[in-house]
């Protein structure tokens, strides 16, 4: 593997991917609760409202996926360039049972991002404790330090700050294209049904292209100005 070190890889490859399976559990988790406070039960009765990650693990875009991609971003050179992509098993909802259809289309889609954004809260504090306590440095919790607590801290935030931003982008599948759909008249749903055939490979080609870490980077920099505070 070149100059890599393998145990570092691995050790940080650990981490990571302890903190993409509850940053994903616990989106999955909120979109379950959510759907099952507004009267829906099919996913609580799959046993969805749990942080508990092998009930929302995908072989392929919870492990596969985000394993050969952080594998591939450390060799660096055309494949570091293969974004961290990842993605549970979906929440089966049934929006038929729900007591009031328009506000829980909207608290149950957003759900998932606000489960998120409680963890990037307590990576923030964390870091903060760390800072203040143990005279950590804020680049400690983006690569500059090899120490694990510094690596889990800066994973917590960076992941659930990325998952927060990404779905709530309103293209088809993601959360925010469903609290969008709430909103518009009835004459843009052949318009969001046509995207929804094609909305992953558009995800992909934005991704590809630069364009999502564009409009994620922004947020990274509030991160960084919220702990110089």
């Amino acid at each position: 593997m070149g100059g890599i070190d393998p145990i570092s890889l691995v050790s940080n490859l650990v981490i990571y991917m302890v903190v993409l399976l509850l940053a994903i559990s616990a989106h999955e988790a909120g979109h379950a609760w959510m759907s099952y406070k507004f009267g829906d039960d099919t996913a609580y009765m799959l046993g969805r409202v749990t942080l508990n990650p092998v009930k929302h693990t995908d072989p392929i875009g919870t492990l596969l996926i985000p394993i050969l991609s952080f594998i591939f971003g450390a060799m660096g050179g055309g494949l570091g360039r293969i974004p961290l992509i990842g993605w549970g098993i979906p929440t089966p909802v049934n929006p038929r049972k729900w007591s009031n259809y328009k506000l829980a289309n909207v608290m149950v889609s957003i759900a998932g991002v606000l489960a998120n954004l409680i963890l990037l809260t307590i990576g923030i504090v964390a870091a903060k404790i760390l800072m203040a306590t143990q005279g950590f440095q804020i680049g400690d919790f983006f690569g500059q330090s090899m120490n694990p607590f510094a690596i889990l801290v800066g994973n917590v935030m960076r992941l659930n700050l990325s998952l927060f931003v990404f779905n709530l982008l309103p293209f088809p599948p993601l959360d925010g294209s469903k609290i969008l759909s709430t909103f518009l008249p009835q004459s843009f749903q052949p318009i969001f049904a046509l995207l929804e055939q094609y909305g992953f490979i558009i995800l992909m080609a934005l991704i590809y292209m630069g364009v999502i870490s564009f409009v994620i980077t922004p947020f990274y920099y509030a991160l960084i100005f919220i702990l110089n505070l």
